[in-house]
């Protein structure tokens, strides 16, 4: 909604690309359960609004992987989840709900779920740029090596 979960991918996919990594950023926009047909690794990276809801934009994939319950076995995810913690009890909620949800799907999660704070005085692509080549490296990639 205000275009920092899209800086934060786009900043990602330069610091994978120059590592020698590919991805592709899928704007929710638009989106539904069918986004996951494909299998393989996906990174979720939401904000939160209202009462801890997903984005406007991540409402139709939301909704859809709910009413849907596809079997997402075949899916490894992770997860960026940017928030506000003066909001209390909804701080990261959006982000939070994919986790549980693709969980409960079948997918597997690789490694921990990376809470940004936007009242910390960080900003969220500085801090997701420093932990995506970790993460791909000791979570993502050994998460593959077991899956082939």
């Amino acid at each position: 909604m205000t275009g920092t979960a899209e800086a934060v991918a786009k900043d990602i996919e330069e610091v994978l690309a120059k590592a020698g990594h590919t991805c592709e950023i899928v704007l929710m926009d638009g989106r539904d359960a069918s986004v996951f047909d494909k299998g393989g690794a996906y990174l979720i990276c939401s904000s939160t609004y209202g009462s801890g809801d997903v984005p406007d934009n991540a409402q139709g994939l939301f909704a859809s992987l709910e009413a849907r319950r596809p079997d997402l076995r075949g899916i490894v995810y992770g997860v960026i989840a940017l928030g506000d913690q003066t909001y209390g009890d909804t701080f990261c909620q959006g982000g939070l709900r994919f986790d549980k949800l693709l969980g409960e799907l079948g997918a597997q999660r690789a490694g921990d779920v990376l809470l940004h704070d936007a009242s910390a005085g960080t900003m969220a692509e500085d801090v997701a740029t420093e932990w995506i080549l970790p993460w791909v490296e000791q979570s993502l990639l050994p998460t593959l090596a077991q899956r082939v």
